[in-house]
């Protein structure tokens, strides 16, 4: 069954796979590249953002020697900017080790600091031809429903169930489009919301679909608890001037800008702010904007973002001023940027 789901898996590949750049090239770095920024973004999306890495940093040696704040612009809108800093990060590492040429073993590449299972073997078999099995959300719903698999994959045992399971059924003749079909098939058609399994070439194997069970796999533990936090931003304004807040270690968004904040327990109107505080004593409020709420992976972020203008910028600690209209220099949040997009759309 293995070598003929294989077959079949790769003629439908063939039939129905996307063009897309990514599957023009056999180097790894770029192959590298397009699979961090996909695990944040559609194709669609994350196509737009993979022509202007490109551009900016054709090869590796040029993402090195690029300043990490044009990387974190470069990458503003994608979130999670600690994969943006790991990017750049292991392509120092691979110039300082490797003299800029990208690993070729799967253990080389997994040890490049933010390099997972999934991306080693992606890279690996993609751009090597070696017989590493992927493992992504297309890859566990695709197994979970072809097997009828009752195991949880938010879990460690179920992890590890499904990394031997794709390893033993890899087609290691050809794993490069075994992969990527893979991938393909469950991104196109057997996704997570209404699978064509009328049409399904597979029909016939589908211990899902024989027994009812589609919609129920993948199965999944449970959800993580998500945290609400309650964000006051500061937007001051001052001769043309603002301030900007540069976030550090220990928290989201690590080294991107930010306007200064007050971070409440919970949402409090304008008037109850500490502005004093802050030796903000004579201002105008020119208007307040309330966002809508900001979801990350564990967190709700609850932001209101208000616009004073005042006679001299205050001195708040660990703030810099810029002139206003420098303010798309600076990569900052994508919260922080839907703000400012009201603002000019108004």
């Amino acid at each position: 069954m293995k070598s003929e789901f294989s077959e079949k898996l790769r003629a439908w590949y063939e039939a129905n796979k996307r063009d897309l750049r990514w599957r023009h090239t056999r180097d790894p770095y770029l192959i590298w590249l397009s699979e961090t920024i996909l695990q944040q973004t559609r194709v669609q999306q994350g196509a737009a953002y993979y022509d202007r890495f490109v551009e900016a940093y054709p090869t590796i040696r040029d993402l090195a020697a690029a300043p990490e704040d044009d990387v974190l612009k470069l990458w503003q809108g994608l979130g999670y900017y600690s994969r943006a800093r790991n990017l750049h990060a292991a392509a120092r590492w691979v110039v300082e080790h490797h003299g800029g040429a990208f690993p070729r073993t799967y253990d080389e590449v997994r040890r490049l600091k933010g390099v997972g299972d999934y991306t080693a073997a992606a890279v690996c078999s993609f751009a090597y031809g070696l017989p590493t099995a992927v493992v992504d959300g297309n890859v566990y719903r695709l197994y979970s429903r072809l097997l009828d698999i009752d195991i949880a994959i938010d879990t460690p045992a179920g992890r590890r169930a499904f990394r031997t399971l794709a390893e033993e059924w890899l087609d290691k003749e050809h794993p490069a489009d075994y992969n990527q079909a893979l991938m393909e098939f469950g991104a196109l058609h057997c996704t997570p919301r209404s699978p064509r399994c009328a049409e399904c070439p597979f029909e016939q194997w589908c211990l899902a679909h024989a027994a009812g069970t589609v919609a129920e796999r993948p199965r999944k533990q449970g959800r993580t608890k998500i945290r609400d936090r309650y964000l006051n931003y500061l937007h001051l304004t001052a001769a043309g001037q603002t301030l900007l807040h540069r976030r550090t270690a220990g928290d989201i968004w690590q080294g991107l800008y930010e306007f200064p904040l007050i971070e409440t327990a919970e949402a409090v109107p304008f008037e109850v702010l500490p502005l004093a505080k802050l030796g903000i004593d004579r201002f105008h409020l020119v208007r307040s904007v309330e966002m809508p709420p900001h979801q990350l992976s564990h967190q709700r972020l609850h932001a209101r973002f208000h616009r004073l203008e005042v006679e001299a910028l205050p001195p708040i600690p660990e703030t810099i001023a810029i002139p206003e209209e420098e303010l798309d220099r600076y990569a900052i949040p994508r919260l922080v940027d839907r703000y400012l997009d009201k603002l000019s759309a108004k």
